[in-house]
């Protein structure tokens, strides 16, 4: 995640996103945060997160404690993808450039994904705090683990349900 010092006002603008989009394209993940809270123990967590394509977000929900979690695309388009507790699709959201919605609130417990269907998605997105790593997510052991060979089929599954 990459750092905000400042803390009364923050411009989203087309230079903090190239920056985080570079770190994205740094980052073995594809992926990058910038935080706007200063700290795990804020309350909301807001930030950007920047997802190129290719990226694998492992489904997960936020239960212990309940966290609800805000998406809104500022460009590119994605897929939210939840699921039921035994890993079967809900639903699907399609967000961003050219679709019906531009964002998803998703409530609290709610097991899901982000798929980005673009080259790159941006995403602002509000969640409570504050933020332990131990408990933040609750991980589905019925979807493939980060960086599994199983990934790729996976996701294209999860698209065509």
């Amino acid at each position: 995640m990459m750092p905000y010092s400042g803390w009364m006002v923050r411009e989203i603008d087309a230079a903090l996103i190239a920056r985080v989009t570079e770190a994205a394209r740094e980052s073995p993940r594809r992926r990058m945060n910038f935080n706007f809270h200063t700290g795990a123990g804020d309350n909301p967590h807001r930030f950007l997160n920047v997802m190129l394509r290719g990226t694998y977000v492992q489904p997960h929900r936020h239960l212990n404690p309940p966290k609800a979690e805000a998406f809104l695309a500022l460009s590119g388009q994605g897929c939210v993808v939840t699921f039921d507790d035994a890993g079967a699709v809900v639903s699907r959201h399609f967000i961003g450039d050219g679709c019906a919605a531009l964002g998803v609130d998703i409530g609290a417990g709610v097991w899901h994904t982000v798929v980005v269907l673009s080259e790159l998605l941006v995403c602002y997105e509000v969640k409570p705090g504050p933020w332990d790593p131990a408990t933040d997510k609750e991980f589905a052991e019925w979807a493939p683990a980060e960086g599994s060979g199983a990934v790729d089929g996976y996701v294209s599954g999860i698209l065509e349900a």
